[in-house]
């Protein structure tokens, strides 16, 4: 691994006493191990950051790589007529070289715009080809193939038996976790209460505590969808269910959590499960507004993902990190989550989301080098005396100059290093054409 030194940037280490301060940061052998003054050591690459925001990698704990090439063809729809009419028809047609063209667009976004890591639910089949596309790109990624067992409304290429199901998630955990020097994961992926069985979901609860796996789910999105759970379970709430099948602990992330009920909250954190908010899909998709305010005040961990470009339509961690704040003003008062909170959420809570506080989300000694670099000198930046105003209000995702992941420099002077995002782009457009074809909308 190279070794890369970080001149003269304003460091928002976003460590426990939210430093901001001025200097360098070295990197070696894919961490850090230096802050603050220029080590001595020659580095092989120096980047002057000129006194830009230098911050831990954004990290998304909701996104859907396989439904970047649905980009455009399912707008302006409620949640379950959207998942029946294009979102689960256009899963079921990918084929493994429209998948990687969905996994590589999707990953070009977001490594441009300062993500760094995800936690993603792919389609049912070939979650091979996601592995493999992300091993080459360089984004860090806990990946989960979808689990649907008890859905007749969906596509039969997305209807699994339950042991089929439960055997392919735990082969591609054995294939492919710890995988690309520990950047890439595995996680059991049950979609939605909706679609999987009782049987399912209580599997899945027994191998997430016997694997020490994480569990990525939909919860509690949309009011029809509550609905639907409460007649499939005898009258249980979205998140009581989850717990009655044993799925509520501190390895569960559950997205969305729009409709959750005061009762629903206790338990959230009475069992530390970990929500994920997604403010830019859930005003799109007309879901409503999460409490997001009420379940941080219970210390609820609360993450932010854009979701899928299917219903978003970008996967710009800027978008969400604005929207976060602003929705919340709305609800209850402005500063009712103040900037700075927001940026936390995006680096530190994301860490704890996927269990990888120890090792991403802050900038400080010892931990992987995964940072972001934000240009300052822009008018729309200016004059910047707050940074934390700045980041969350002002900044775009077009401000990203740098990007580091594992210590490996993936974009530089906002251009990405692996991929060529013109090709990438193309090959995108003929395949997502390919796509829809096949899918027969």
């Amino acid at each position: 691994m190279a070794s890369v030194l970080f001149r003269d940037a304003t460091i928002i280490a976003m460590d426990d006493r939210l430093s901001v301060a001025g200097g360098s940061v070295s990197i070696r052998d894919g961490r850090i191990v230096a802050i603050g003054e220029v080590p001595d050591a020659p580095h092989d690459q120096v980047i002057d950051a000129r006194g830009g925001y230098l911050l831990p990698g954004f990290i998304q704990t909701h996104v859907h790589l396989c439904q970047t090439l649905f980009r455009g063809f399912a707008d302006d729809m409620p949640l379950l007529e959207w998942l029946r009419t294009r979102v689960w028809p256009m899963e079921a047609a990918h084929s493994p070289a429209t998948l990687r063209a969905s996994v590589r667009l999707a990953a070009a976004e977001l490594l441009r715009t300062g993500t760094t890591s995800v936690l993603t639910m792919e389609t049912v089949h070939d979650t091979d080809v996601v592995f493999e596309t992300l091993a080459d790109i360089g984004l860090r990624a806990t990946v989960g193939k979808c689990m649907m067992d008890s859905d007749d409304q969906v596509p039969k290429r997305l209807q699994e038996q339950t042991q089929a199901s439960i055997d392919e998630s735990l082969a591609l955990k054995k294939r492919w976790h710890g995988a690309a020097n520990g950047r890439l994961r595995s996680a059991f992926a049950p979609r939605f209460a909706v679609s999987c069985s009782r049987g399912l979901l209580e599997a899945v609860a027994s191998l997430s505590a016997s694997e020490h796996a994480l569990v990525h789910t939909h919860a509690s999105e949309n009011r029809d969808e509550v609905e639907v759970v409460r007649r499939l379970s005898g009258g249980f709430s979205n998140l009581e269910y989850l717990a009655d099948t044993g799925l509520a602990t501190d390895r569960l992330c559950a997205a969305h959590c729009v409709w959750v009920t005061d009762s629903e909250q206790a338990l959230l954190a009475e069992r530390q499960v970990k929500v994920m908010h997604c403010p830019g899909s859930n005003l799109k998709l007309g879901s409503g507004i999460a409490p997001v305010t009420e379940m941080r005040q219970r210390g609820i961990s609360v993450s932010l993902g854009a979701d899928g470009a299917a219903c978003n339509n970008r996967l710009d961690i800027f978008d969400e990190m604005r929207l976060a704040a602003t929705l919340q003003a709305v609800r209850k008062a402005p500063g009712a989550l103040p900037a700075r909170e927001v940026v936390w959420m995006a680096t530190r809570e994301g860490a704890r989301a996927l269990g990888l506080e120890a090792e991403i989300g802050s900038i400080e000694v010892g931990k992987r080098a995964d940072l972001v670099l934000l240009e300052r000198d822009r008018p729309h930046l200016s004059p910047d005396v707050d940074p934390w105003s700045a980041i969350v209000y002002s900044a775009r995702g077009t401000d990203v100059r740098t990007v580091v992941v594992d210590g490996e420099v993936l974009v530089h002077d906002f251009a990405l290093i692996r991929a060529d995002e013109r090709e990438v782009a193309a090959a995108a457009r003929v395949a997502a054409a390919e796509l829809v074809r096949r899918a027969r909308l």
